[in-house]
């Protein structure tokens, strides 16, 4: 089992940078797959990035693609979210979520994932 921690929240300025953290408990955190995702207000969960259990392997969203970059310390049991060049509709809550064993492609869907942090709040302004 893994029990998740996001950290790194807050306001930012169009244009504007922010990391994000997922701090992880437990001695088997690299048997998962770790995602982030976000929900707007209003609107479904939405995937972000994911990272392979070795952090050989990253996928993002289209959205997000060239502006955000996921990585993970193995060694520290945290997985990071770098975001860059952040819009007003960046604005989201974020969570981390865990899947256990490797990813593919349905780790793109939030129902995938069993363990979930309790979210970071992250507000853009225009």
């Amino acid at each position: 089992q893994v029990q998740l921690v996001e950290s790194g929240g807050g306001l930012v300025q169009a244009g504007g940078s922010l990391r994000l953290s997922c701090a992880a408990s437990g001695r088997t955190f690299t048997d998962y797959t770790i995602s982030w995702f976000r929900q707007a207000p209003g609107k479904e969960r939405d995937f972000v990035a994911a990272i392979s259990r070795s952090g050989g392997l990253t996928f993002y969203a289209d959205a997000v693609k060239g502006r955000f970059t996921i990585s993970r310390d193995n060694a520290k049991n945290t997985v990071s979210l770098q975001m860059n060049s952040l819009k007003v509709e960046d604005t989201a809550i974020y969570s981390c979520a865990a899947a256990y064993g490797r990813f593919h492609t349905g780790r793109y869907r939030p129902d995938e994932y069993i363990y979930w942090g309790q979210g970071t709040q992250v507000t853009v302004s225009s």
